[in-house]
């Protein structure tokens, strides 16, 4: 393991691999978040290669990477979108997890233990490189961000979300989900890791990125659910053009 890893971070979510898709245990909010994020990915892909969005497999036709993929939370319903899915993790643990239960829901997604650092060195090319939540675990995000590019094609797209670094999510992130509320275990995040959309745009253009659309990840506390919006205090995406 190479590059942008974090050996310690790998270690702390190989740890918890059983968990992946207990939706009430420590990825439990993963869960919660992830019909937004496929509705986010899919509409920021369907305007990209002008799919058509009445289309129960709107991203047929479509090589997606999911870096960082865990146990498949992601995955699979854009798998179940029609688009062909490599999902890569450098914790041998969970992709152990991501395959098994793929295979129970009758999913074909290429699973691999590796690191986008890995598929970079192979020339692998991809439509859209999706970095969900992960980019606050890497040891060097600029570098990251770089990778990411390299993996996406001439006219792909690269679409990553993260946690802002301000003191709201310090509040909410750190102290209220991992302290008071325990969503997930503590020491899940460091909140010094955290990317600020401007570093991460900043990334992006070093990187020979486009920025095309920022958009915030909000939590709805009396719903218990999440919505996209303008504020990026907390969570958002980010997505960018080559």
């Amino acid at each position: 393991m190479t590059g942008s890893v974090d050996r310690d971070e790998v270690a702390r979510f190989a740890a918890l691999a059983e968990e992946w898709w207990n939706p009430d245990g420590p990825y439990g909010p993963l869960h919660k978040m992830t019909p937004v994020r496929v509705g986010y990915i899919r509409d920021r892909l369907i305007e990209r290669f002008s799919l058509a969005r009445e289309n129960l497999k709107s991203l047929k036709g479509l090589c997606v990477l999911d870096v960082g993929c865990g146990g498949g939370i992601l995955a699979e319903p854009l798998a179940r979108l029609g688009a062909k899915v490599t999902g890569i993790e450098p914790a041998p643990e969970s992709i152990e997890i991501a395959r098994a239960h793929a295979a129970e829901a009758g999913l074909d997604i290429a699973y691999r233990t590796a690191t986008a650092e890995d598929l970079l060195s192979e020339d692998a090319r991809f439509d859209a490189v999706i970095a969900s939540e992960v980019i606050e675990h890497v040891a060097d995000p600029a570098a990251f961000v770089h990778t990411l590019s390299g993996l996406a094609k001439p006219d792909g797209m690269v679409l990553l979300s993260t946690l802002n670094r301000t003191p709201k999510s310090f509040a909410l992130a750190i102290v209220g989900a991992e302290y008071v509320l325990r969503w997930v275990p503590a020491g899940t995040h460091d909140w010094k890791k955290f990317v600020t959309p401007d570093e991460l745009k900043t990334y992006c253009t070093d990187a020979g990125l486009d920025v095309s659309d920022v958009t915030g990840m909000i939590f709805d506390p009396l719903r218990g659910q999440w919505r996209l919006g303008r504020d990026t205090g907390v969570n958002y995406w980010l997505a960018a053009g080559k």
